[in-house]
């Protein structure tokens, strides 16, 4: 099992910045991609942002050129820093760990921390 456990959230007036982090713990070998994922109220839970552990990217549009995902392999753990914020922004953000032992695949989510952005 993985545990994953984020930090990070808050509120915070729209322009300004926060930094999430996500710990994993447990049987951690073989973790392979590491993410965000946000889910506002009423609304599906959408892809933030991505990074496998060779430090590749993937963004969803709306957060190119504000947030950043980036990777420490040596902890396990992943941080989203999200400068520019605006109020559509709001929402709970999940952390994601995917890990391979094949034939298996297992995606493993952090309990979530809340992001407010207030107008």
């Amino acid at each position: 099992q993985v545990q994953l456990v984020e930090s990070g959230g808050g509120l915070v007036q729209a322009g300004g910045s926060l930094r999430l982090s996500c710990a994993a713990s447990g049987t951690i070998r073989s973790i392979t991609r590491m993410g965000w994922y946000r889910q506002a109220p009423g609304q599906e839970r959408e892809l933030v942002a991505t990074i496998t552990s060779g430090g590749s990217t993937n963004y969803a549009d709306s957060v190119k050129g504000r947030f950043t995902i980036s990777r420490d392999n040596a902890k396990v753990t992943v941080y989203l820093q999200m400068n520019s914020l605006r109020p559509e922004d709001t929402a709970v953000y999940y952390c994601n760990a995917e890990k391979v032992v094949l034939p298996t695949f297992t995606q493993y989510w952090g309990k979530g921390a809340q992001v407010t952005v207030s107008s």
